[in-house]
């Protein structure tokens, strides 16, 4: 699976420790900044993952920022991207098994290094039931 990565200056730390976890996991990576502690915009990562994931040039997307609800709220206004704020793993299961998520919103400071890897790891491996769920999603796509 091929997954972008964004963050903002406040999701930046957690950002590098996800990549090279992902490339642990043998997901291909394509990070898309930012690259550096420096403040920036947030609405402008979350463009470029979610471009990214509508395009197809990604599979889905995680997005990185002081707490997660400012990149989910970017991320959700486009078309097509069903951005899910997880802060553990049972969050990050439901929003793939059940709304077939395809980007995950994490806050660097609001959970800590090993649940957010916890998070990724479960969210990467589970699959979208569909059934009666995707019947659900076909109700506002």
């Amino acid at each position: 699976m091929k997954i972008a990565v964004g963050s903002d200056h406040g999701g930046f730390e957690l950002k590098k420790l996800i990549v090279q976890f992902l490339g642990e996991l043998g997901q291909e990576v394509e990070s898309v900044g930012c690259h550096s502690l420096e403040s920036v915009d947030y609405p402008d990562f979350a463009e470029k993952v979610c471009t990214a994931v509508q395009t197809g040039a990604c599979d889905c997307g995680i997005l990185i920022c002081g707490t997660g609800i400012g990149m989910s709220i970017a991320a959700n206004r486009h078309k097509e991207i069903r951005a899910a704020l997880c802060h553990e793993a049972f969050t990050a299961r439901m929003s793939r098994e059940h709304n077939n998520a395809n980007v995950l919103c994490l806050g660097e400071r609001v959970i800590g290094s090993e649940v957010a890897l916890d998070i990724v790891r479960t969210w990467v491996a589970t699959e979208f039931a569909g059934g009666r769920h995707q019947k659900r999603l076909d109700m506002f796509s």
